[in-house]
């Protein structure tokens, strides 16, 4: 191994349909997405814990639908009509908008607009009923909505994870080295592109080759970080 420089560079990240991996843990929740056409009430509810891929699915559905994005933290100063004439919108971590009364309006408000003849895509950690909704009419219309779930992600989906971001930085790794980090690591995709980029860091620094070794000393450090 030869690599003698590391350049930083943070890049965007990507949400194409081709980098989604599937497995048992969001095959469901990505054929509820997929079959946007036929949502009951033009809604969906997309609901999983972090790092389980919800904004990947939520962007590719924009992609395909050209929706609008948003955050739930934004949108009591967004302008709704704008929003919807997309005909479409997807608001993401909606949880945030609990207990703060403008933004539960704006939702409200935002709901009633799209749902009319378009297609609202919410993603949040938990059900609706779990949020603290102050507003009842919000609340109502939430919990009424359809509603796919993300697991946390499996075994497979972190090894495929973890084999493309290597291969991405062309780095190779012993075959042996992606189950012993499936083991080990924190279980969402964010954590999985962290370590291969600590890994990839320190391979560098070192000069040498990530090896079993080099993985349990990073995986050390982030549990005592």
């Amino acid at each position: 191994m030869t690599r003698q420089l590391a350049f930083d560079l943070p890049g965007r990240e990507q949400f194409r349909r081709e980098d989604f991996f599937i497995s048992p843990a969001n095959a469901i929740a990505l054929a509820a997405v997929e079959d946007w056409h036929g949502w009951p009430g033009g809604k969906m509810l997309l609901v999983g814990p972090s790092g389980a891929g919800k904004t990947h699915l939520a962007r590719m559905w924009a992609a395909e639908s050209g929706a609008a994005v948003i955050a739930g933290a934004d949108l009591a100063g967004a302008d709704l009509p704008a929003l919807s004439a997309h005909g479409a919108v997807a608001v993401e971590n909606a949880q945030t908008v609990a207990g703060h009364p403008g933004h539960e309006a704006a939702f409200f408000h935002l709901h009633n607009l799209v749902t009319q003849a378009g297609h609202l895509l919410v993603t949040a950690a938990r059900p609706p009923r779990d949020w603290g909704l102050t507003l009842p009419d919000l609340a109502s219309r939430l919990q009424a909505a359809p509603l796919t779930r993300l697991d946390p992600p499996d075994d497979a989906l972190l090894s495929a994870v973890l084999i493309k971001l290597f291969s991405d930085r062309q780095i190779t790794v012993p075959p042996a080295l992606i189950p012993y980090l499936v083991l080990r690591m924190e279980r969402s995709i964010a954590a999985a592109r962290a370590l291969v980029a600590a890994l990839d860091a320190r391979s560098l620094a070192l000069g040498k080759p990530i090896t079993r070794q080099m993985a349990a000393e990073v995986l050390d450090a982030d549990n005592r970080a």
